[in-house]
């Protein structure tokens, strides 16, 4: 760390702003690491010293067990962190959910995951925005589309890439019927400027509409929402493809084109991702790989049962879920994933 830190020093650091960033984005990924350790290491000279101390009579077990699960807790989570190697894992994420065919069930579960993973976001100090949504007939959410800017965000929710489940007595079903709807959550790496992407100008398209406010009201009268339309051959099927963004997040037309062409090429990297990972997969063809579209979660509230599919991990906590406790599932997903 001391090595790179001297290189921020020097006097022209900063005369390339794209080449100081990725400088200073590796020395906090090293003193990062340097910190961790030196919890682990604190926790677990703790942990000795309280197994002495118990020894001795002067801590008493249930002390003793606190010190160690502590211990435990930094272990696990500096491990988590191990299997996020890849370029992709450590940047911030772009997570849409999308409601499946079932109408106002579906469009309600659509929300009740939006909150999930919102909770999840705010347990970990991650800062979320909403730069799209569109509400439901007459509940829920059809679709959705949020930021997540923080360290490891992608890396940690590419686990939730796939059909949600759901099964439960619906609350508008009158003759109170067990119901299952699905929904698709895609979660893509939120690029930032030091990730090189090439887009053809030749290929983009806009059109601009009036965005609605909260709740469908106060109807903007000037055109502030944008819809982005880019024409490219698919690097993955070597196919013509079209991809569609639409941006209603700011009241400035200037801001959403800007953030809709970030959506853009973090949607282009995935797709390069993508690529990598099929070559990978076919020199390592024993290895699993995300398969979009496949249902990876389900969520049955009556058993109070909450499954993945992909690890069989299972809890009955359905609740502490539903309020965005993911880190069990995502730790399962990422042991059996792991590189």
């Amino acid at each position: 760390m001391e090595e790179e830190e001297l290189r921020t020093q020097d006097p022209d650091f900063w005369n390339d702003a794209k080449a100081a960033e990725v400088q200073m984005k590796k020395v906090r990924t090293i003193k990062s690491w340097l910190e961790g350790y030196k919890g682990v290491k604190s926790a677990i000279e703790e942990l000795q010293l309280a197994v002495e101390f118990q020894k001795e009579g002067e801590l008493s077990e249930e002390e003793v067990d606190e010190a160690y699960n502590t211990a435990l807790q930094q272990v696990e989570e500096l491990e988590m962190k191990n299997m996020l190697s890849r370029e992709e894992d450590q940047m911030g994420a772009v997570l849409k959910i999308v409601a499946g065919a079932g109408g106002t069930e579906a469009q309600d579960w659509a929300e009740i995951l939006l909150r999930m993973y919102q909770r999840w976001c705010e347990s970990k100090g991650y800062k979320y925005e909403i730069t799209n949504l569109q509400e439901g007939d007459e509940a829920g959410i059809k679709s959705v589309t949020m930021q997540v800017e923080g360290d490891k965000a992608y890396g940690y929710l590419k686990s939730e890439n796939g059909v949600h489940r759901l099964v439960r007595v619906s609350p508008f079903n009158a003759q109170g019927k067990r119901m299952t709807s699905f929904t698709s959550v895609f979660v893509v790496p939120l690029v930032d400027d030091t990730i090189e992407i090439e887009i053809n100008p030749a290929n983009l398209t806009w059109d601009t509409f009036r965005s609605s406010g909260a709740g469908g009201q106060n109807v903007n009268k000037v055109e502030t929402g944008v819809r982005l339309h880019y024409k490219f051959t698919n690097p993955v099927t070597n196919q013509p493809d079209e991809i569609v963004i639409e941006n209603t997040e700011s009241r400035s037309q200037f801001d959403n084109k800007d953030n809709a062409m970030r959506l853009l090429r973090s949607q282009l990297y995935e797709l390069e991702l993508q690529k990598r990972r099929a070559e990978s997969a076919k020199i390592e063809a024993g290895k699993k790989k995300i398969e979009w579209g496949s249902q990876i979660r389900s969520y049955v509230f009556d058993d109070r049962r909450v499954k993945d599919h992909r690890t069989n991990y299972q809890t009955s906590n359905v609740q502490a879920v539903i309020d965005g406790d993911l880190d069990a599932f995502i730790k399962a997903y990422l042991m059996q994933n792991n590189d």
